[in-house]
């Protein structure tokens, strides 16, 4: 590490900094299976780090769930412990929303396909 100053560099500064590197290689590990980090399909690289915020936004939404047990009261029946565990109550919350807000504006659909001729 030749940008740090060597009265910084002690050896419990460096087993401290070393034991933090797992928590990145979590992140990468979590946010590649889960979170599509490596499916991308664009070309340019202002998309590609919009995929990339995006990414890591979800990421963050479901760890901060996943800490402050947001999703826990409604959602889970069990501790959401692990990114996996918070990632399927977010899951079920989400395809919950989305029945019950297709059961409240059911007329919606048919007279948008009406207006297409499609009805």
């Amino acid at each position: 590490m030749p940008n740090i100053s060597s009265s910084i560099v002690t050896p419990q500064w460096i087993v401290n900094t070393y034991s933090q590197r797992n928590w990145v290689e979590v992140f990468y590990r979590e946010a590649k299976g889960w979170l599509g980090l490596k499916e991308y399909q664009v070309g340019d690289k202002s998309s590609l780090l919009r995929h990339f915020m995006l990414v890591f936004c979800a990421y963050t939404f479901i760890l901060s769930h996943q800490w402050t047990g947001g999703l826990r009261p409604r959602w889970a029946k069990k501790p959401l412990n692990t990114f996996t565990e918070a990632l399927e109550a977010l899951r079920i919350a989400i395809s919950f929303l989305f029945i019950d807000c297709f059961n409240w504006n059911l007329d919606v659909f048919p007279c948008d396909r009406d207006s297409l001729g499609y009805i």
